[in-house]
């Protein structure tokens, strides 16, 4: 697996499969200011994606080498496979592994994560989770979406960045949006109140309404 780390420094990603997880994966990195290649195989979703200008199109099957090297494996930061078979992205994956060291990110469908664990450096079930989900996961450096509850609501954990706007900072001191709320620090030793103080390297549970999500996780991650 690849031994570079990411961040939310623009990164380049390639995004292997422009369906519906695809296509809004795309639009959250591109929104997140990271220049994305998209890899899709269906003229109409290329057609499709190029219309509204999100990304670098590519027609053609990403589990072919020549067409993934056409992407550029070797410059880009993170390979996403997001197509709706997971054997295909295994094949990308692995495929991108053997081209350059770049981190790996596949979607999984029904298999249980842990056959694949070893071989990728992330894996999403958007199904239950999302492409915010799958963004987050293409994105790493400290922000994990927990759960999806009822309604419109997330359980994240979130690592405080060395510069964030919060660190160092107690919680009466910072102004979060409204619809989020720190619950716990991760370790589950304290419940957050007005005097917790976010530190630097230290995770934090919090519930976050998802039209608030990117705003959280900025003033979290900087």
């Amino acid at each position: 697996m690849s031994q570079r780390e990411t961040d939310r420094q623009s990164l380049r990603v390639v995004v292997a499969g422009g369906g519906e997880m695809g296509l809004r994966t795309t639009e959250l990195l591109t929104d997140r200011g990271h220049d994305v290649v998209v890899v899709e195989t269906d003229p109409d979703r290329c057609r499709l994606i190029s219309e509204r200008y999100v990304a670098t199109v590519i027609e053609g099957d990403a589990a072919r080498p020549a067409t993934l090297r056409q992407a550029q494996p070797e410059r880009s930061d993170v390979v996403a496979a997001l197509t709706d078979d997971e054997t295909t992205n295994f094949a990308i994956c692995t495929a991108a592994q053997r081209m350059a060291d770049v981190r790996t990110v596949m979607r999984v469908t029904e298999t249980p994560d842990e056959l694949y664990e070893e071989y990728v450096d992330a894996l999403v079930f958007p199904e239950r989770l999302g492409a915010r989900a799958a963004t987050n996961q293409i994105e790493g450096g400290g922000v994990r979406t927990i759960e999806d509850v009822a309604g419109p609501v997330e359980i994240m954990e979130v690592e405080v960045a060395a510069g964030a706007p919060v660190a160092g900072r107690r919680l009466d001191e910072v102004r979060l949006p409204r619809g989020s709320l720190i619950i716990v620090d991760a370790n589950g030793e304290r419940i957050g109140g007005p005097d917790t103080v976010l530190e630097a390297g230290n995770s934090y549970l919090l519930a976050v309404e998802s039209d608030v999500m990117d705003e959280v996780v900025n003033l979290m991650r900087g």
